[in-house]
């Protein structure tokens, strides 16, 4: 939601003498600066007017609030100062000294979310009634920021350190039944009797038959201090573990300490200080533009605005039960769609229907599916060996082999067998679409869905659409992705699409620089400590080096001028090291899959060299890792700018969550364009241009990349900057 709808909070006084404060900013209730100015105003006239006893704070609609909005704060004035320069205007003067220091109780009744700022409002207030299903959480962290109104220091309050700690370091809310058991709120209701239960509520404490209870002074919750200190050092080492490159999980936990130590007041005071220094940083900036850029991937210019209605998709068929026809196949039936997985012989369906059982079991193992759910879910899975249950399918995804041909075949097939109506769609990684349905005069209903392995885990959908393909279609497909819980990005249709596209040359140039000296094990490890889940020899080796060689064709057949060509894969695979699946790669694998460096994969370099004729180049064998990231990522943002200028990716911010979703980009980083831009088109075009000259085209800049540094623009073309509204993602769900 933006800030131009002018939200506001209303006050109804019953004939109880109670006053019903009820929060109205469409569509989750976001506390922009009007509904500050306007809660403040309506909570002070209820404190003065003697017809009122007690307060009720709620939420239009059935939700309480989603949180605060940012952009309504930029040069806005409250009644008594200027947010801007007092950041601990709201949470001390509005919410300590005017709601929860009130002469006049306070019941907060919660329906439907209290997320971040939400939340803390709630927890201002005296006593929080909340439905069983409300959501309730901090996840500001998600954005680089932290509890800004209170919520460092009420929360380990209400929940203790621990509970509070994980909410607001995992970014982790809680449902109404947990809350109460874990005393966040004081009782659950039905949401019928959410407000009058509140009403009486507050005439209760009002009376002192209920605790009168200021959240900011409550100590039973608090550990003894050495106990305190203790669960802090755990918290900082478990943060700095799981995000080594982000330093605002540890701001977040030297304000909660602040508290403990020097007390509330000096907590919220510095929750308020670290609050504005983190709105400023990169990483906030990052994050707020991937949460914005993640809710524009389903608007598609032409597509989804020009009145389409998505058609319900009622069965699916999958071809192929291997690794990621079973991940489809398991994506689609946990969110209640019957699939019909179909294979050429009983061996491989067996196989199949195994590996999607395996996937389910795995999540009763975790505990995160019950046995009923499991057995209920598995029975949408019907394995065939022919097309005659193909004839009342409305999608089919094909997910065999990438092999040409063979899918042409099945496309010829397809158009056979399936409804006039059915969706055809392909899984494949890399092979234009126009060579796979030229078989058919369906091209109409040709896409492509491509899932990323594992599929039923990975968040993205890429999904591809030809000259030909309907926007009847994409729209379609869209609204599969979302109920299956994907990221879809609508991309057009060329070799390997838009991600892989983009990193073709992220493993091309790792074996450029192993074969002019760099350590290849070096590699990995700058990239990983970059922020990528893993570095590109070990992500090969995770793929196979069968799909390595495959998709590597395909790029070397369409782009043979900027295509860096190695032969240390194919000398790996011919000696049997074919990625971790056998055990030997880049690395050597133990029992547990654990990857260890292997010392005899120097000869393999040496003769891949021999066969290149490239030599040792000193400056590249002790490559700074600033060096390292640079020489890796510059052809991948180089590529992504071809990707743009071709008008395969709609816009720049979808080439960012695909490479977040997709390739696991680090997200505190803003996508590769995003971050691309924070280093600026001249330094890139100018780093590129002289690799060019010392290592041949596989740097050369393209056009467009050349055309923005010549002008010092940024990449993306009219770049703005983001404000948000807190977990609008979470609420409107």
């Amino acid at each position: 939601m933006g800030s131009n709808a002018k939200g506001r909070a209303v006050m109804e006084v019953g004939a109880d003498g109670v006053a019903l404060i009820t929060i109205i900013n469409p569509p989750v209730n976001s506390l922009s600066f009007d509904v500050l100015r306007s809660l403040k105003a309506t909570y002070e006239q209820a404190l003065r007017r003697d017809d009122v006893r007690a307060i009720v704070v709620t939420g239009a609609k059935g939700k309480f609030s989603g949180g605060f909005d940012i952009s309504s704060f930029k040069g806005k004035r409250m009644d008594t100062g200027e947010i801007e320069q007092r950041p601990g205007y709201v949470s001390m003067e509005i919410l300590s000294d005017t709601v929860e220091a009130a002469k006049k109780p306070s019941v907060a009744a919660i329906d439907g979310i209290a997320l971040g700022g939400g939340l803390e409002v709630a927890m201002a207030c005296h006593a929080r009634i909340s439905t069983p299903t409300a959501q309730l959480g901090l996840p500001e962290l998600q954005l680089g920021i932290i509890p800004g109104f209170g919520g460092t220091q009420r929360l380990p309050r209400l929940v203790g350190l621990s509970k509070a700690l994980e909410m607001m370091l995992m970014s982790k809310p809680v449902k109404g039944e947990e809350a109460y058991s874990l005393g966040l709120v004081d009782a659950i209701v039905s949401p019928n009797e959410l407000v009058n239960t509140a009403r009486r509520w507050a005439l209760e404490i009002l009376d002192r038959r209920r605790p009168w209870v200021a959240s900011l002074f409550k100590t039973d919750k608090i550990e003894p201090l050495g106990e305190a200190r203790e669960i802090f050092k755990f918290a900082r080492a478990q943060a700095r573990k799981q995000a080594p490159n982000l330093t605002h999980p540890l701001v977040c936990i030297d304000v909660i300490e602040e508290g403990i130590v020097s007390g509330p007041r000096a907590g919220l005071l510095k929750e308020a200080e670290a609050f504005q220094v983190l709105m400023r940083s990169e990483t906030s900036k990052s994050l707020i533009h991937i949460f914005f850029a993640q809710r524009g991937t389903s608007k598609v210019p032409g597509v989804t605005d020009i009145g389409l209605v998505p058609r319900r998709v009622k069965k699916v068929a999958i071809l192929g039960g291997g690794l990621m026809g079973s991940g489809i196949a398991t994506a689609l039936i946990l969110s209640n769609y019957p699939v019909i997985l179909k294979e050429v012989n009983d061996k491989f369906l067996q196989a199949g229907i195994s590996r999607v059982t395996a996937n389910l079991q795995s999540r009763v193992k975790k505990g995160n599916m019950t046995q009923e759910k499991f057995e209920k879910t598995i029975s949408l899975l019907k394995g065939v060996l022919d097309y005659e249950s193909f004839k009342d399918v409305d999608m089919v995804i094909e997910a065999v082999i990438e092999n040409v041909s063979l899918k042409q075949q099945i496309f010829s097939d397809l158009e056979k067998y399936c409804p006039p109506h059915c969706i055809l769609a392909s899984n494949t990684s890399t092979i234009d679409l126009n060579l796979i349905g030229e078989r058919t005069k369906s091209q109409d209903r040709i896409a492509g869905a491509h899932f990323f392995s594992p599929a039923h885990v990975m968040p993205l959908l890429e999904i591809v659409r030809t000259k030909q393909t309907s926007p009847q279609v994409i729209v379609d497909l869209l609204d599969v992705g979302k109920k299956i819980k994907k990221t879809p990005v609508v991309v057009g249709n060329c070799t390997g699409f838009a991600v892989n596209r983009m990193f073709f040359p992220y493993t091309q140039a790792g074996l450029l620089l192993v074969e002019r000296g760099t350590d290849l094990y070096q590699i990995d490890r700058a990239i990983t400590k970059f922020g990528m889940p893993m570095g590109p020899f070990r992500l090969a080796d995770l793929v196979g080096f069968g799909v390595a060689i495959a998709t590597g064709m395909q790029f070397i057949e369409n782009f043979p001028e900027r295509t860096y060509k190695s032969m240390l894969i194919p000398l790996l695979q011919e000696d049997k090291r074919a990625g971790e699946t056998t055990r030997k790669g880049f690395y050597v694998y133990d029992d547990k899959r654990r990857a260890n460096p292997d010392p005899e994969l120097k000869k393999y370099i040496e003769k891949s060299r021999s066969i290149s004729g490239v030599a040792v180049d000193p400056k590249l064998v002790k490559l700074p890792e600033k060096d390292i990231v640079e020489m890796i990522f510059f052809p991948v943002v180089n590529e992504a700018c071809r990707v743009l200028a071709e008008g395969i990716a709609v816009k720049a911010a979808d080439l960012d969550i695909a490479a977040v979703f997709g390739m696991g980009f680090p997200p505190y980083r803003g996508g590769i364009m995003f971050w691309a831009d924070t280093l600026g088109s001249k330094y890139i075009y100018s780093r590129l241009e002289e690799w060019s000259n010392s290592y041949g085209e596989f740097f050369k800049p393209c056009a467009y990349l050349a055309e923005r540094a010549s002008k010092g623009a940024p990449l993306v073309r009219n770049l703005k900057q983001f404000f948000f509204v807190y977990f609008l993602n979470i609420a409107m769900k």
